[in-house]
């Protein structure tokens, strides 16, 4: 048959069809099981042991988390002992340079039609299984037949098992499912089997870091098109074969999750998963300046209007914060931080904007006994630094093509890293930002290292706070305590997407013409 004919799919759905007929036969689930009885005791078959006896019961994957009515569904967990505490994780593998990326084998466990293991959770709520908590071979293959008659690549299959009905796209909601059963399987969270409570913390915060990787568009909604252009469902296939799920940094990390909730429990003083700006600005100490800690509560960066009006963000919100205050130079942070600045949402960076954050940077100097650089000398070294397109203004695609955004953002509104900057010679930093081969981000080394910090805080039994005694048992001080607030009240709040928020839009110019 010609190539590009309309038979193609049709038979390959026949294969599929007749592969899972073939696959629900008494006889093969028989011959499976001695097979995977002999792959599990090879030493015992090489030597010519007897036979030990029956197979087991066959193996089967822990039944995947359905879709929950409301978001929020799993933010409610009953109260916990007050000794147990927030795991700290198992035990990963030396930091000695990038995050290993293991390629793919050729064999490995599989489910049906070709698909990644964690793609398990999907396919079994799509087929009904949620409802029914079990899915016949014709409901299966009647749902796969449908999905391959409309999706023809693995990102359009993705979005189409996840996403709600009616909807072509993936909302925050639609994740919940997928990243329980990565919970409830993965073999590098078993530690966290017994902490239940926090299961919804790890998924908020995976989920905040999947739509701040891959929407790019920041409509709330991720679309097959933006699936397609990130590496979010290479990493999902990773998830099979690294067993150390702190190596898979960019979305999955739970030491990366064990910082930004620890960080976020500190400014959360009063334990209602919501901060106001008078607790953001402790942050670090008081570095980011007055005047950006009141922009981010203005809505340029936050959703929810319910939160901006009692004038103060959730958990999620902190999460996008963190992430973009310690690794300026993605596009998303540079986003993140350009919204900020833009006073009067133009799309571009005034003079008069720059002054109004700086004068803030030269009163904190002064106060610090430093002499500031004043405004103008500090101006031609920033207009050097960007090399804007346009005199008299800096556009989100200036900054974007300058390597040293992070220079340039901290030079306005954070303090101690602007002080950092200036001891450094422009030169290594542009040195620092040419280096070639992979290498960490400024997140995954901040994570790294603010990781091993808490771990040596917990083993050497210092306070969690200055002024707080320390016991005997400093973490279940910590973080065991707050089991019993955290779980009377709702973790999940039921978002509001990007696109309900009145803000002023930026095209994506992530494609950038050569320079």
């Amino acid at each position: 048959m010609p190539p590009g004919k309309v038979l193609q799919p049709v038979l390959k759905m026949k294969v599929d069809e007749l592969f899972l007929c073939w696959l629900s036969e008494a006889g093969t689930q028989a011959m499976l099981r001695d097979c995977l009885r002999r792959v599990t005791m090879p030493a015992r078959t090489e030597a010519g042991a007897a036979d030990p006896g029956p197979p087991g019961p066959p193996l089967a994957a822990a039944a995947p988390a359905c879709k929950p009515a409301l978001f929020d569904s799993l933010g409610a967990p009953g109260p916990a002992p007050a000794s147990q505490a927030l795991p700290l994780g198992a035990a990963a593998s030396p930091r000695t340079g990038p995050p290993v990326r293991p390629t793919r084998r050729s064999a490995g466990p599989r489910v049906a039609c070709g698909c990644p293991l964690y793609w398990k959770g999907p396919l079994f709520c799509c087929a009904g299984g949620e409802r029914t908590g079990a899915v016949s071979v014709h409901k299966f293959v009647a749902m796969w037949r449908k999905v391959l008659q409309s999706c023809h690549d693995d990102a359009a299959k993705f979005v189409h098992l996840l996403m709600s009905p009616g909807a072509n796209y993936l909302v925050q909601e639609d994740f919940v499912p997928f990243l329980q059963d990565v919970v409830n399987t993965h073999p590098g969270l078993a530690f966290l089997k017994e902490a239940s409570e926090f299961h919804s913390r790890y998924i908020t915060t995976v989920t905040q870091r999947i739509f701040y990787s891959v929407n790019r568009s920041w409509s709330g909604r991720i679309t097959c098109a933006e699936l397609r252009r990130s590496t979010f469902l290479q990493n999902v296939a990773l998830l099979e074969e690294e067993a150390d799920i702190n190596q898979l940094t960019e979305y999955f990390s739970y030491e990366h999750f064990y910082v930004i909730y620890c960080k976020f429990w500190e400014l959360d003083t009063d334990h209602d998963l919501l901060i106001d700006s008078q607790d953001l600005a402790r942050h670090n100490d008081h570095a980011i300046s007055s005047r950006m800690i009141e922009r981010i509560f203005s809505g340029a960066v936050t959703r929810g209007r319910k939160v901006q009006k009692e004038g103060k963000i959730s958990y999620a919100d902190f999460v996008w914060f963190l992430i973009s205050e310690e690794d300026k130079k993605t596009p998303t942070s540079i986003e993140y931080w350009f919204r900020c600045m833009d006073l009067d949402g133009d799309g571009a960076l005034s003079m008069f904007e720059l002054e109004y954050f700086y004068e803030e940077q030269c009163r904190r100097l002064d106060s610090m006994a430093i002499e500031a650089l004043p405004f103008e000398d500090c101006l031609c070294q920033m207009l050097d630094l960007v090399k804007p397109q346009s005199e008299g203004k800096i556009t989100l695609r200036d900054l974007k093509r300058c390597k040293l955004a992070n220079v340039f953002f901290d030079t306005f509104f954070n303090i101690e890293k602007y002080l950092d900057h200036e001891q450094k010679e422009q030169v290594s930093l542009l040195r620092e930002s040419d280096s070639e081969g992979p290498e960490l981000s400024d997140w995954e080394k901040y994570a790294a290292e603010e990781y091993d910090i808490l771990v040596a805080e917990e083993a050497a039994g210092e306070p969690w706070e200055d002024g707080y005694e320390a016991e005997p048992s400093p973490v279940d001080q910590k973080l065991g305590s707050l089991r019993s607030p955290l779980a009377q009240r709702p973790f999940f709040e039921a978002p509001s997407t990007l696109g309900t928020v009145d803000l002023y839009e930026y095209a994506c110019e992530d494609d950038l013409p050569p320079s």
